[in-house]
């Protein structure tokens, strides 16, 4: 199932996927609640509120998909073509991402394959919507595309097994990990951390929406692409991770508790390439859809 995060002249609206077509989830909703509950919704909710309330249920989703279908509301609660596409989660409290999971990655870079997950964090401003510009700092030298499967954690989650990984997530979206190369180098080679490098504005690329953890069944095996220009760049598929999603969850949660809303992004495959003003960038998982935006210098 697809949830969507949308925006009009009114508001933030939920959206949902529906038969192939988009439709006004906060309307229906609001609709289904009055007619079978006599309640009246008087709020509208985000995705990210939904999480943080612990009120994202794919089967309430469902029930409201059926309700819609069944009273032949389709057209009623149609999403207009006026309303705009923004980030499934728009500010993350936090985003934790994963460097040198691929093994071919981590070839390319020339560097030694890491023995435990390798686990940064990157700025929630960072965010920005699909089809939003990736605004290129001047002077920085070369920056990067880095195509990436990320996770939405639906429930707070501290200590959990690797058994258990999966209950804690909410969906999977994309992510576009834009990194400033030549002051990540330079960062690296003087021993600082790269956050900085990770968390400009614009740097996180998310989207299109959020695909729900039930119609992704583990283990999770995606292909994951980038084009920049329409040319190809990066091609893998999860299969590849050195740590899995089981293992990343577990191992993040043992040092650091994740909350509803929260990301986990868990790394980019081999093919991380330079992008500049003029390009197209879109990054595409299997299952998930493409997430497109143009680069322009700041």
């Amino acid at each position: 199932m697809k949830i969507g995060q949308f925006e009009s002249e009114f508001g933030y609206f939920i959206g949902l996927e529906l038969d192939g077509k988009w439709i006004n989830y906060s309307k229906a909703s609001s609709a289904f609640y009055l007619l079978m509950h006599g309640i009246s919704l008087l709020h509208r909710p985000t995705i990210e509120s939904l999480l943080e309330r612990g009120q994202f249920d794919v089967e309430e989703f469902r029930a409201v998909a059926a309700f819609v279908k069944k009273h032949r509301l389709q057209t009623a609660v149609a999403m207009p073509r006026e309303h705009l596409l923004r980030a499934p989660i728009m500010r993350p409290r936090k985003i934790v991402a994963l460097g040198l999971n691929y093994a071919l990655h981590v070839k390319e870079g020339s560097l030694d394959k890491p023995k435990e997950p390798v686990i940064f964090m990157k700025a929630g401003s960072s965010v920005i919507d699909p089809e939003e510009p990736i605004r290129i700092p001047r002077g920085l030298g070369r920056m990067d595309h880095e195509a990436e499967l990320a996770l939405v954690i639906g429930r707070t989650a501290t200590g959990v097994k690797r058994r258990h990984a999966y209950e804690y997530i909410a969906g999977y979206t994309i992510l576009n990990d834009v990194t400033a190369r030549s002051l990540q180098t330079q960062d690296i080679n003087n021993r600082y951390p790269w956050f900085r490098t990770k968390s400009f504005d614009t740097f996180t690329p998310l989207g299109p929406w959020l695909v729900t953890a039930d119609a992704i069944r583990p283990p999770v095996r995606l292909d994951v692409e980038c084009r920049v220009n329409g040319k190809i760049r990066q091609r893998s598929n999860t299969r590849h991770l050195l740590f899995d999603i089981p293992t990343i969850i577990e191992y993040v949660s043992k040092h650091i508790t994740l909350e509803p809303g929260d990301i986990i992004s868990t790394g980019t495959p081999e093919g991380i390439g330079r992008i500049e003003h003029g390009d197209t960038v879109i990054c595409r998982i299997q299952h998930i859809g493409e997430l497109r935006n143009p680069v322009m210098n700041k």
